[in-house]
């Protein structure tokens, strides 16, 4: 690209809607030998893959899986979906065979602070407002799918409560693809007795629907059927599960997702072929694009880059212990992103004061990278780390970065993917191939299934957020107990907390040791087949900051989306 464009950068809708895209059909045809009849468009640039034809590809070799993570998110950003784009085009360059995966955006996010999830400047997927937006409608379907299981359950108990469902301890709650603090807890069935029986309730946000969870890992409809009977919604009297399946919902529910299940395929800026699919949050969720997209991209291409939610704890953590122990499959790469910025911030620079040298505080900052690369290396899988290049970076402090990476015995690349796509990415590029070529990384999982609930959530915190312990009241114990006597032992865990700590003080920079956990609350997702554990405030339905993304974002005369990041 121009160095006038890094000097003078356009925003993101800016570039995407410059961009020259290639016709979906194309695409597929082209990079990936998929015939049109195996498609079904959704315009001229989105697509979603037949279920027949992701039946087809089973057998077919896999190529290589390199998952995109990074160091704990700032405020100065880091820049991991950017990077994991950027990362695929470049290993195109380099002569490769590569596509991406990534997670579909929420609209909650989009339109409150945090912004889209399709990559920035020219390391981006597009239809980029699509994407950002309604896309093909996979997140309305959750939504529609959770809500109708809510809706089932109050006519259940409406029509008499044949199998007893204590209102009490319904667990199940509605939900929406939006930021609403008003929605958290409410009264529903007001209005007399035609309305129903009055109870407590509650909305989340769709991305933490237990629905999404079991999207993301579901294998097949069938598997996804299975998933959506599991589902405990709550409980009788006597504290016996009620199951979806009880209601007969299952089936409904799958109908519903039927044609979302199937992957969505756009592109890069560069003409990559990208899936984008499912979307989880990492800090209550999994945190991973869905399994079906993952493993049928290993089937088209020679390697395959996804990314997983927030640092290498949380989304890193999880798509390994999780999606990969489910799936059956594993990275040959871990990409570990970071800033220089963000680590000067992990140092004790307030984000004022970024741009200036620092470079006591960026060796300090080091300790947070120093432990993702750690944390990697317990899993048996070898990390190449990137650095977004920002035009503040002094030479010293790229020198500084490089030297520390080097006492690890980690490659260290400075990338510009931002400002120059795939061609300032291909020193990345390169040392990732060859890490993935080597065959040195060997997947191992932090704990066995066979561990108890209480100790896997105790290894997670001891060995990933170097806790001292776990805390936990009698009345979570006594719960963990409870699902371990209805077979749900083997189940992995899944940590809700804060993203912006390896404790729970989200305040508590770098690389805090000896801290406590403590474990507020369990929760079984069933047909996700995980137990989460709730430490310290997470929330499950975000609230608008008070200056919203969506103040900016309006439709010009010609009829083009503006202020979308």
């Amino acid at each position: 690209m121009p160095a006038s464009q890094h000097q003078n950068p356009k925003s993101d809708i800016e570039i995407s809607q410059a961009a020259a895209m290639t016709p979906i059909l194309e695409i597929a045809g082209k990079r990936l030998g998929i015939k049109a009849q195996d498609l079904v468009p959704y315009g001229h640039y989105k697509a979603k893959l037949s279920m027949d034809y992701v039946k087809s590809l089973k057998g077919k070799p896999d190529g290589k899986l390199i998952l995109v993570s990074a160091i704990t998110p700032t405020p100065a950003g880091e820049g991991k979906t950017t990077t994991t784009v950027g990362l695929t085009d470049a290993l195109n360059v380099i002569g490769k065979k590569a596509m991406l995966c990534l997670r579909e955006p929420s609209l909650g996010p989009s339109f409150g602070m945090k912004g889209g999830a399709a990559g920035g400047g020219y390391a981006q997927v597009v239809p980029m407002e699509d994407i950002n937006l309604h896309f093909t409608g996979d997140f309305h379907a959750i939504t529609s799918a959770n809500n109708l299981l809510a809706a089932l359950l109050d006519n259940h108990i409406y029509w008499g409560n044949p199998l007893g469902i204590d209102p009490r301890r319904v667990t199940w709650r509605r939900v929406m693809d939006m930021n609403d603090r008003a929605l958290r807890e409410i009264v529903g069935s007001l209005g007399g007795s035609a309305n129903g029986f009055p109870r407590e309730d509650g909305f989340d946000i769709t991305v933490a629907s237990e629905v999404m969870a079991i999207f993301c890992l579901a294998s097949d409809l069938d598997d996804l059927r299975r998933r959506l009977g599991s589902i405990i919604v709550g409980y009788t009297r006597d504290k016996k599960p009620v199951r979806a399946s009880d209601l007969k919902a299952q089936g409904a529910m799958t109908a519903l997702l039927k044609d979302a299940l199937a992957p969505n395929l756009v592109q890069t800026l560069e003409g990559t072929p990208a899936f984008i699919h499912g979307g989880p949050f990492a800090n209550i969720a999994h945190g991973c694009n869905s399994v079906l997209a993952t493993t049928t991209a290993l089937k088209l291409a020679d390697y395959v880059v996804t990314e997983a939610g927030f640092g290498a704890d949380l989304g890193g953590e999880k798509f390994l212990d999780i999606k990969c122990r489910k799936a059956g499959i594993e990275p040959s790469c871990v990409v570990l992103v970071a800033t220089i910025r963000a680590l000067k911030m992990h140092g004790g620079v307030k984000k004022d004061d970024l741009k200036k040298e620092d470079l006591k505080a960026l060796a300090t900052g080091m300790s947070n990278l120093r432990r993702h690369v750690e944390n990697v290396r317990k899993f048996g899988l070898e990390p190449v780390i990137s650095i977004n290049r920002f035009s503040a970076d002094t030479d010293a402090e790229i020198a500084l970065v490089k030297s520390e990476c080097g006492k690890l015995g980690v490659e260290c690349h400075m990338a510009d993917h931002w400002a120059m796509g795939g061609q300032g990415a291909t020193e990345l590029a390169h040392a990732v191939a060859k890490v993935c070529d080597s065959g040195k990384s060997k997947l191992k999982f932090l704990y066995p299934d066979e561990m108890p609930l209480f100790e896997k959530i105790r290894t997670i915190a001891r060995e990933i957020y170097r806790a001292s312990d776990v805390t936990a009241d009698k009345a979570v114990k006594d719960q963990l107990a409870a699902f371990e006597a209805m077979g749900y032992g083997k189940a992995p865990i899944c940590v809700a907390k804060t993203q912006y700590s390896f404790s729970t003080n989200p305040d508590a920079k770098g690389a805090p040791v000896d801290h406590i956990i403590n474990v507020r609350e369990v929760r079984l997702s069933a047909g996700a087949e995980f137990v989460v554990a709730i430490c310290g405030e997470i929330m499950t339905m975000p609230g608008l900051p008070k200056v919203p993304a969506a103040d900016a974002i309006d439709v010009g005369a010609d009829g083009r989306i503006v202020g979308l990041f």
